[in-house]
């Protein structure tokens, strides 16, 4: 019996990595793969169905779907950010969460947050999330995503990134979290002993803004 759950236990890690290994999908007909960045000649980045830097929020349900949250998430004593979070986005066999971020000034956003019909603390209590009225939603579908946030359901390790994103330009070590940067696609990958893997996404011209504060 033991035998039998330690084969069990061995497939479904098998399973569950292996579209990150496998080479030999079709591109063709399989897209909105996390490898898969085409950068733009106007310098947008595309990944995910998504072109960030040009993409609206009403472009990402267009192309992702509706079952979504669209929220403002604040810690204590921020205005907070818009975000619309994929519970559950599926390309192929692989799956994970997505979390779409906007350019929306903050006088919006607290305007947003003081007309919101509900809040609630997250998980962490760390941050609250305020859900936004049916009066803003119109507006607030029409902003511009300028990040991109994928956490796969699977865990990563170093081989498989390399494997599917190639060498980083530069790695960085910082509190026990491996970082893995390519400035060229605009992608920060953080690489954790004991939680998920976090991929982010901007444009390229917008890339030192999100490494910053992991090179003080």
């Amino acid at each position: 019996m033991k035998i039998f759950f330690s084969l069990f236990f061995l497939l479904a890690v098998v399973l569950a990595v292996y579209p990150f290994f496998n080479q030999s999908e079709n591109r063709e007909t399989l897209t909105g793969l996390p490898w898969q960045i085409e950068v733009l000649g106007d310098g947008a980045t595309q990944v995910f169905g998504i072109t960030i830097g040009k993409s609206r929020l009403s472009d990402a349900i267009a192309v992702l779907g509706s079952d979504m949250e669209l929220a403002v998430i604040a810690a204590q004593d921020e205005t907070g950010k818009l975000e619309m979070y994929y519970g559950y986005y599926k390309a192929g066999l692989l799956s994970g969460k997505l979390i779409l971020q906007t350019s929306a000034a903050d006088r919006e956003i607290q305007r947003w947050r003081d007309n919101a019909v509900s809040s609630e603390y997250m998980a962490t209590g760390k941050a609250k999330k305020f859900m936004l009225s049916d009066i803003d939603r119109t507006e607030v579908l029409t902003q511009t995503i300028i990040s991109v946030t994928f956490v796969p359901a699977v865990n990563l390790d170093e081989s498989v990134i390399v494997a599917r994103f190639g060498e980083p330009e530069l790695r960085l070590e910082k509190s026990g979290v491996s970082h893995f940067l390519y400035p060229q696609q605009g992608l920060h990958i953080a690489l954790y002993e004991n939680a998920k893997e976090v991929l982010q996404y901007v444009k390229p011209a917008d890339f030192q803004q999100l490494v910053a504060p992991l090179e003080k």
